[in-house]
């Protein structure tokens, strides 16, 4: 470059070069780009046509449904009754072991009763002196009467000794009540159970001194068996309960919290006389025999009401119910091993099994697992044999 005009060829010719290499560069990107996502639709679509969906599947049966009602309820005990001391006095002993069952009239406490016994003694023997002052003045009254009609006592010796017979008698009948009460007094320094029940934690110790006027008491006696559950259901469901109360007795059974574990059944004992407007709820009380112990106060439950048993329904598994856009539907497993999504009107649902009341026929088969991964036409594979919806009842009446 012995010039400046060879020095400006140089540059424009370096500038060109430049310029198609990074058009060429370009245009190779946008074809890559535009020839990318074709590749990729294509291989999903390849890849989906030939992809089997392994799913669990069930037989669409007939079979008798129990129409039940579940609300949340809590574990109340028949009966509860703080024990406390009547009368004031030392805590001699306890008659209890903390946890004990217990039964009306078993000894739980006894009070020192030296001062109750000392009292009723005191008023026998005032009785006793009243009652033979009264003889007395009664053979006095007699001489009187016979004197009198005889001029030999005065009408007014006579009156003075009906009034002192009468003073007397009512003074007997006063001794008596103060012979009564002490004897109560003394009655209830043994302190007995009046339930039957479950007593809990002591609350006093043996050599204190308790007082009628105490508050906490001495135990609690709890009774458990029976015991109550008392439960809340929605309002809508009221005619039904209602109904099927006047049919007769209402059953009803106490799950866990997981509602597979049954604690007891029972029956249903009242419905409450005024729904709850805040929640829209009305309570319930029922009663259950408890004999394994298996409800405690306080515990939370889940009631389940049975209302009705419906006949020969169609069942399938609740896990095959789906709900879309249009509504609830099911993937029906087709003879080709292709599935179709069909339209379902469903009933009760209850102990995982739905009944159909349109949509299906007995003997289809519908998915019961895996439906997020399915569309229609899609071609699927059953892991395990199909297992009833009448299978899947009974597992729920087993619970």
């Amino acid at each position: 470059m012995n010039s400046v005009s060879d020095w400006g060829s140089w540059i424009t010719r370096h500038r060109v070069r430049v310029t198609l290499f990074a058009a060429g560069a370009a245009v190779l990107l946008v074809l890559s780009l535009h020839a990318l996502p074709r590749s990729d639709a294509a291989d999903r679509k390849k890849q989906g046509a030939g992809e089997t969906v392994a799913i669990e599947a069930a037989v669409v049966t007939r079979a008798n449904v129990p129409i039940n009602v579940e609300g949340l309820g809590t574990v109340q005990a028949f009966n509860t009754v703080t024990v406390t001391s009547r009368v004031d006095g030392a805590l001699q002993k306890l008659g209890f072991t903390e946890g004990q069952m217990v039964h009306k009239g078993d000894l739980l406490a006894q009070i020192d009763p030296r001062p109750f016994q000392a009292a009723l003694e005191l008023a026998q023997a005032a009785k006793a002196k009243d009652e033979a002052q009264l003889a007395s003045a009664k053979q006095d009254l007699q001489r009187y009467t016979i004197l009198a009609p005889q001029n030999l006592a005065s009408q007014q010796v006579l009156d003075a000794q009906k009034a002192t017979v009468a003073g007397l008698e009512a003074q007997v009948k006063g001794d008596q009540a103060s012979i009564d009460n002490a004897r109560t007094q003394l009655d209830y320094s043994t302190i007995a159970s009046p339930i039957d029940g479950r007593t809990g934690i002591r609350k006093v110790d043996v050599g204190n001194n308790v007082h009628a006027t105490d508050t906490s008491g001495i135990v609690v006696v709890t009774q458990v068996q029976p015991i109550n559950v008392i439960f809340t259901l929605p309002e809508e469901d009221l005619p039904r309960i209602n109904a099927a109360m006047s049919a007769g007795e209402l059953a009803v059974g106490a799950y866990a919290r997981d509602e597979s574990t049954q604690f007891d059944s029972g029956t249903v004992q009242l419905v409450d006389n005024q729904i709850d407007q805040a929640t829209g709820t009305i309570r319930l009380k029922a009663v259950f025999p408890n004999k394994s112990n298996k409800l405690w106060p306080g515990q939370y439950v889940n009631a389940r009401v049975l209302l009705r048993t419906q006949q020969n329904a169609l069942t399938i598994p609740d896990t095959a119910v789906q709900r879309g856009p249009d509504g609830l539907f099911a993937y029906v497993i087709k003879p080709d091993s292709t599935v179709e999504a069909r339209p379902l009107q469903v009933g009760q649902e209850s102990g995982g099994v739905a009944v159909v009341q349109s949509g299906l026929r007995a003997g289809e088969r519908v998915a019961t697992s895996n439906q997020y991964r399915l569309e229609p036409g899609a071609h699927v594979r059953i892991l395990e044999p199909a297992s009833t919806s009448t299978e899947v009842a009974k597992r729920g009446d087993r619970s």
